[in-house]
């Protein structure tokens, strides 16, 4: 089996050093080189069988239903690290007795590699990255609901300007929030719509104010801009989804794949800048051909969809159907989506897996306004960010708030 670069040079040269910028200079390699030699994603990794870019799935049976912790040790059992890749699971009765106990899409965290781009405003951003948070003993998790920000687009609360004013003010707010509580974990949930596009169908089209690279270049620093600021008060997990108008499409039609999305590809940049820096921040990202997925915080499972992928007032219905076909949001507690850009509560039924009261979730939007929407259904939501917490106990409602400018 050949080795990779950083391989053949930790071989000859061990490296006292951890992090991947100090074992680079250290070893006379590319950061790159070692990130994916890390990840599992290099010719010296094994080949662990599976279906599509290394991804693993198993079916096991056992006497009693397994939990989020069962899997997490089965992984660990193969020789992977539960903490390093991404996995979906679920578990259904064996009409022969006991239970099947599903394991699907295990693949390393971060999912397929875009080719890096260097963008100045990405990188400007970087160098006020915040250190590592100080670690509590609380019990106590957060999430904050990134939604539709639609970077690029013009409305009746302005531009690009108004929109980076807001943001600002809301993440101020955020800052005072975040550091009243004594949290052990920080979720930045982005459920799309990060830019506007060119490609999005829109009555009339075309009314952006930024070019398509510039509005990946501003959803990227601000994207940075809320990890950095979650990051003073905790360690961070960010999960990103697919969405419409971020998606790889020739007028309304998709082309690719589901992964194939603006958003995600921004959501590498970031990541890699957080790697860069020794960040404490954990990357999720849905799998390759899926548009939603699912994330543990603090023992409460968080699934996480757009939500063009059913009517307004449909997601429960559609998350319904969801679980009876053991897709990623399948096991979680709380799904959380965007898109229709007004906040929205509704319970869900119950989790056979965790007993708690099942919550979806709408986030209000952080854009300029849909003027066509207002024009026709005589209405538009103010803008606002979504934040509440998990607790040892599930979700929090009574911490349930919207952050506005």
């Amino acid at each position: 089996m050949a080795l990779c670069k950083y391989a053949e040079a930790a071989a000859a040269h061990p490296s006292t050093e951890t992090e991947t910028p100090a074992v680079a200079r250290d070893l006379g390699v590319g950061e790159r080189t070692i990130r994916r030699h890390r990840a599992g994603q290099c010719c010296c990794t094994p080949d662990k069988g599976g279906t599509d870019e290394g991804v693993t799935s198993y079916t096991l049976t056992s006497a009693r239903a397994w939990g989020y912790e069962d899997f997490r040790k089965f992984i660990a059992s193969t020789g992977q690290d539960p903490d390093r890749v991404t996995f979906n699971w679920g578990v259904t009765s064996n009409p022969a007795g006991g239970f099947w106990n599903k394991l699907n899409n295990v693949r390393p965290k971060g999912g397929r590699n875009f080719e890096h781009v260097d963008l100045p405003a990405l990188y400007a951003a970087a160098e006020a990255s915040t250190p590592r948070p100080v670690p509590v003993t609380g019990t106590r998790g957060t999430v904050i609901v990134y939604a539709d920000p639609q970077v690029g687009k013009t409305g009746r609360r302005g531009g690009t300007k108004e929109l980076i004013e807001r943001s600002t003010i809301i993440r101020a707010k955020l800052d005072t929030h975040l550091a009243a509580k004594d949290i052990t974990r920080i979720l930045l949930a982005d459920v799309g719509d990060g830019i506007e596009g060119f490609e999005s169908g829109g009555n009339p089209m075309f009314t952006n104010d930024l070019s398509l690279a510039q509005q990946l270049d501003t959803y990227g620093t601000e994207l940075f801009k809320f990890v950095n600021t979650a990051h003073k008060h905790a360690p961070v997990t960010v999960a990103g989804v697919p969405s419409n108008h971020t998606a790889w499409r020739n007028g309304k039609q998709n082309l690719g794949r589901p992964s194939d999305d603006l958003g995600l590809l921004m959501h590498t940049q970031v990541q890699y800048r957080t790697e860069d820096r020794g960040m404490d921040v954990a990357w999720f990202r849905p799998d390759t051909y899926d548009e939603s997925v699912a994330v543990d915080l603090l023992g409460t499972r968080v699934g996480l969809v757009h939500g063009n992928q059913f009517a307004p007032g449909q997601g429960v219905s559609w998350w319904e159907k969801q679980t009876f076909g053991a897709q990623a949001a399948a096991t979680a507690d709380i799904l959380v989506h965007g898109h229709y850009h007004t906040f929205s509560s509704n319970v869900a039924g119950r989790n056979p897996h965790t007993g708690r009261q099942r919550w979806c979730l709408g986030a209000p939007t952080l854009d300029n306004g849909s003027d066509w929407y207002r024009q026709v259904q005589g209405r538009d939501s103010d803008p606002g960010l979504l934040v509440f917490d998990v607790t040892e106990n599930g979700f929090d409602l009574a911490s349930l708030t919207i952050i506005t400018a």
